[in-house]
């Protein structure tokens, strides 16, 4: 059984999570058009950690082409543009869902609130993130050796995570570094790209980050490099960072 037809018979049997109006303008491009500009969009929690949107069925101006019942109150269908069919779209005809319509996030050329795009997945209303200068003394260790050391760091605080810390990226020996091809995306911060660490001999792969374009509100952290915390020793004034 498919992610999504796991998803819809949970859907089906226990419900989303948490259900609230969305009062952004969202708009969903595809194929060159836009198939959804709608501002009444909802914010559905599939699971407790972030939300999705869906959007409401007579807002979509993409056609079906498919249609089959697959969950109590969902149907499993193919859209269609001009040139390119989108499967796996749910369609749901029951509360507390009826009427709204769930594309993948992921399978969609872009997604736009307002006239800005968003990436990864809509962001959660009720997290902040929190980005400030600091004057602490920061140390990174790593197999005793001391990596780097500044107090001229940028902490980014984030709801119900641990706190990171990003540090001029003159503050570490280049000769310590390999670029990685790793890239991950985040919808608070945008896309992060790795550096791989050789200390003693061994290398430590993917254990620092950095953005070299952030989102604008994390514009902040814009080429500061941030180490995994949770595989290297973070010294705070003094004080080892527990965990």
């Amino acid at each position: 059984m498919s992610d999504i037809q796991k998803l819809a018979d949970t859907l089906a049997s226990k419900g989303p999570f948490k259900v609230e109006d969305s009062p952004k303008r969202v708009r969903i491009l595809q194929d060159g058009k836009y198939i959804v500009d709608t501002t009444h969009a909802k914010y559905v929690w599939e699971h407790p950690y972030y939300p999705q949107y869906y959007v409401p069925r007579s807002e979509v101006t993409a056609d079906f082409v498919q249609a089959h019942d697959h969950s109590k109150g969902i149907m499993m269908c193919t859209f269609r543009t001009d040139a390119q069919e989108v499967p796996n779209v749910l369609v749901f005809t029951e509360d507390p869902l009826a009427g709204l319509v769930r594309f993948d996030f992921k399978a969609m050329d872009a997604w736009f609130e307002e006239d800005q795009r968003i990436y990864v997945h809509p962001t959660d209303p009720y997290k902040r993130v929190d980005i400030r200068p600091s004057s602490r003394h920061v140390k990174v260790v790593v197999d005793g050796v001391t990596v780097a050391e500044t107090s001229n760091a940028t902490f980014l605080f984030e709801t119900m995570l641990r706190t990171r810390y990003y540090l001029p990226a003159t503050c570490i020996d280049p000769k310590l570094l390999s670029e990685s091809v790793t890239v991950t995306s985040c919808p608070y911060k945008g896309d992060a790209s790795y550096y791989n660490l050789t200390v003693n001999g061994k290398e430590h792969k993917d254990v620092i980050w950095y953005y070299k374009f952030p989102i604008p509100e994390s514009a902040a952290i814009a080429g500061k490099v941030c180490f995994y915390n949770e595989k290297v020793d973070v010294w705070i004034d003094g004080l080892k960072e527990s965990g």
